[in-house]
C-alpha cells in the first residue's frame, strides 16, 4: 500500500515493514511518506506486533532517501518549511516498540531518517552508507544530526562532509557502530527478524520502556539540533534547479572505504 507494505507474522508477533518501489531504489514519494506514517500509528494500537523489522525491498537498496520526482509544496515564507520525510520515522509516530532495520545495498540521504530512528541496524554485506547533500550543494541538516548520535563524531562528520565522493562499507558501518551486524550475503533481513522475535518474546512492558528510555537519552540533543536545521537549509541550499543541474552532471565514481 501507498509504496510500503506490512507483514505481521502472528506466532512470533514480528512485524515486517517493507519500503516496496525498489524499481525507484525506495526513494520516498509522498505516498510512501503518508503510507509510512498510518504503519507507524496502526502499529501503536497493534497489541500482536511487540517488535518490528524495516526493510526495503528488492538487492540494489533500503532506501535512497525522498524521490527527486516528488513535489513538495512549501509555505510562501521563509519562516515556514515542510520536510515530509521529518516524521517518516517510528519515534517520531510515538511507537515505543522496538525497531530493528534490516539494510541491503544503499541507504543514503533520507534513508537516516528512518535509520535514525530505528533501535539496532542489521546490515548485508553489499550495504553501503553515504550522504549526497554536499554534492548537489544542500545541507545535511537533520540527516547530520541523526548519524553524529550514532557515530563517532569524526566518522558522521566525514560521511555527510564527503557526499557522493565516498560510500561506507557494511564492514566500516560496523566498525563505528552504526551497523550492529553484519550477516552472510543475503542474511540481513532473516538476522533482523531473528533480533526482533527474540524482543518479542520478552514482557513488552519492559522493552518498550528501555525503548523508550534509550530514545530519552538522545531527544533532547535532538530537539535543539533540529531546532537549528530548517534556518540552516534555508541558509544553505542552492536554488532546486542548480541542484538539478549538478545531479545531472554528478560523477559516477566513488570510494568504497
Amino acid at each position: 500500500m501507498n509504496g510500503v507494505r506490512l507483514d505481521v507474522d502472528e506466532d512470533t508477533r514480528v512485524a515486517v515493514v517493507t519500503l516496496d518501489r525498489p524499481d525507484r531504489l525506495n526513494a520516498i514519494d509522498l505516498e510512501t511518506a503518508d503510507g509510512l506514517r498510518d504503519i507507524w500509528r496502526t502499529l501503536r494500537f497493534a497489541e500482536r506486533v511487540r517488535a518490528v523489522v524495516l526493510t526495503g525491498a528488492g538487492e540494489r537498496a533500503f532506501c535512497t532517501g525522498i524521490d527527486r520526482d516528488a513535489v513538495v509544496p512549501q509555505p510562501p515564507s521563509p519562516y515556514m518549511q515542510d520536510d515530509p520525510l521529518l516524521d517518516v520515522g517510528p519515534k517520531a509516530n510515538g511507537l515505543w516498540k522496538p525497531v530493528v532495520a534490516a539494510v541491503r545495498g544503499m541507504a543514503c540521504g533520507g534513508a537516516f531518517y528512518l535509520l535514525g530512528e530505528s533501535d539496532f541496524v542489521v546490515a548485508d554485506p553489499t550495504a553501503v552508507f553515504f550522504d549526497p547533500h554536499t554534492t548537489y550543494g544542500m545541507v545535511s541538516a537533520y540527516e547530520s544530526a541523526l548519524m553524529a548520535l550514532r557515530m563517532p563524531y569524526g566518522e558522521a562528520a566525514r560521511m555527510m562532509l564527503m557526499g557522493t565522493a565516498e560510500r561506507i562499507s557494511a564492514r566500516r558501518a560496523h566498525e563505528t557502530g552504526l551497523v550492529s551486524e553484519v550477516t552472510e550475503e543475503g542474511g540481513a533481513l532473516a538476522g533482523a527478524v531473528r533480533c526482533a522475535a527474540v524482543l518479542a518474546g520478552y514482557p513488552p512492558e519492559g522493552v518498550q520502556g528501555t525503548v523508550r528510555a534509550l530514545w530519552a537519552a538522545r531527544e533532547a540533543a535532538l530537539a535543539q539540533a533540529f531546532a537549528q536545521a530548517p534556518h540552516l537549509v534555508a541558509l544553505g541550499n542552492l536554488p532546486a534547479a542548480r541542484q538539478a543541474e549538478l545531479f545531472a552532471g554528478r560523477r559516477r565514481e566513488y570510494r568504497v572505504r
